[in-house]
């Protein structure tokens, strides 16, 4: 088997393809699916600033309806390897109604599973 000449790249193919988070249900559409994707130290910082830890983010995402991706445009997607089996992800993300915000993910690869450690979205001003 020949190496890959560009692992970063199939990287980058494999996470855009869980971007945006939780809202991809191939990925998962229940409370179980979501804990398997977060790290234990999983948090996240919202568009107003507000701090939010796992457990409330895992509470949110089952009193709300999946939101499926079909919404929702990705762009000016980049993966950065920032440490062993660590990457960062950033990409722009337009919703429908016209919020435009700036997404990044912090992914770690555990035991051949993505999981998500760190994610923050900063909405544009327009």
């Amino acid at each position: 088997m020949t190496p890959d000449p560009n692992p970063l790249a199939a990287i980058a193919h494999e996470l855009a393809s869980r971007e945006p988070i939780f809202h991809r249900p191939e990925h998962g559409t229940n409370r179980a699916d979501f804990e398997n994707m977060m790290a234990e130290e999983f948090c996240e910082v919202g568009a107003s600033g507000q701090k939010y830890t796992r457990e409330f983010v895992l509470a949110t995402l089952q009193q709300r309806a999946m939101l499926a991706g079909d919404d929702l445009f990705v762009s000016d997607f980049v993966c950065r390897c920032i440490a062993s089996d660590t990457y960062l992800v950033t990409y722009q993300l337009a919703q429908k109604g016209g919020r435009l915000s700036r997404r990044s993910t912090l992914w770690r690869a555990e035991a051949g599973r993505w999981k998500i450690v760190y994610h923050q979205g900063t909405l544009i001003a327009t």
